[in-house]
């Protein structure tokens, strides 16, 4: 179940992704419990990191036990990529991820996330400066292509395997579709299929085990990276790998759901100032919570805490023996 490439050693195929505003060291702490086979720091603009922005640095916190550890760098400027590659590597991080697939505007407004997708040759350069730059093993996520009528995963598999990319993920939708409708899994099959030595990891809308195992059987990717079905089931690396090995899914009670929310809020008091963890505390509870039908009243009274303190008071007493699971619980734009 290892799955290794350059220097990088993880326990197992199950990745889970950088997730802009998503991804902190309070959550990558709750992951890191469920034995996924790495997780990734959130995104960062090689500007900021370049100039030592402390906010910039603040998003690339970890701790010594979280152990494979990825960060994810994002621009599109050249000059700047083999520095940034460099301080993220003396930072001691594991693998160093190149995004481009992030969707948003404000990012691909200056060529970068998928805005990369429209200069494939780019890509090769600025990975190969990366590779230049660093010994631990360069990454690189994509998308399927800008819109329908420009698809060129394959190419860019092919150019990033060239410039000495270990692995590549590949996202199933268009940066045109956002988060929108199916993610096309067709083209990840394709990108493995075209991939010589070059790691295929195929990523978009795997929410459960079932989803998972459908992705590996369908496409023949070497692993699955992991998005928007980690918030609110940080458990689902280990659900995934129960699969695999062909054993019985493990029981997720309401009450394991309402103890895995609270040790998620104390990570989240013990990181930040009181003010940020309310607001923390409100956008996490929503993962969780959505998952449930019947946490309406909750669900306010964590929105009108204005404490911590009141936030675990209101959880404690919350009679939780009268929830059920949701049938389908709806998942936020957080990936990039």
């Amino acid at each position: 179940m290892a799955f290794q490439f350059g220097s990088a050693k993880l326990l197992n195929k199950i990745l889970y992704a950088p997730l802009a505003g998503c991804s902190d060291l309070p959550f990558r702490k709750m992951a890191r419990l469920y034995g996924p086979g790495i997780v990734y720091c959130e995104m960062v603009k090689i500007d900021a990191l370049v100039r030592h922005d402390p906010h910039t640095y603040r998003l690339l916190d970890y701790e010594i036990g979280m152990h494979p550890i990825g960060a994810q760098l994002c621009g599109s400027k050249l000059a700047l990529v083999g520095p940034a590659a460099r301080i993220v590597e003396d930072l001691g991080f594991d693998v160093l991820d190149f995004n481009c697939g992030c969707p948003v505007d404000k990012v691909t407004k200056d060529g970068s996330g998928s805005g990369m997708l429209k200069t494939p040759e780019l890509i090769g350069e600025m990975i190969s400066e990366m590779v230049a730059a660093v010994k631990i093993p360069v990454t690189v996520k994509i998308r399927a292509g800008w819109d329908d009528d420009s698809i060129n995963a394959v190419e860019i598999t092919r150019i990033a395997e060239a410039a000495g990319a270990k692995v590549i993920t590949i996202h199933g939708r268009t940066r045109e579709q956002g988060y929108k409708g199916p993610a096309n899994w067709d083209h990840i099959k394709h990108c493995k299929e075209a991939a010589k030595d070059i790691l295929v990891v195929g990523n978009g809308d795997v929410f459960d085990a079932a989803s998972a195992l459908r992705m590996f059987a369908y496409t023949g990717c070497d692993a699955v990276l992991v998005s928007r079905g980690t918030m609110g089931q940080p458990w689902i690396a280990e659900d995934i790998l129960r699969a695999l090995e062909g054993l019985p899914p493990k029981e997720r009670t309401i009450p394991d759901l309402k103890e895995a929310l609270l040790q998620h809020f104390d990570y989240i008091v013990r990181y930040q100032p009181e003010r940020q963890s309310l607001l923390d505390m409100r956008r996490v509870g929503c993962w969780y919570l959505k998952r449930l039908d019947g946490v309406k009243a909750l669900r306010i009274q964590i929105n009108r805490a204005t404490s911590t303190t009141e936030v675990f008071s209101h959880i404690e007493q919350f009679p939780w023996e009268t929830l059920q699971w949701a049938q389908e619980p709806a998942f936020t734009e957080a990936e990039c």
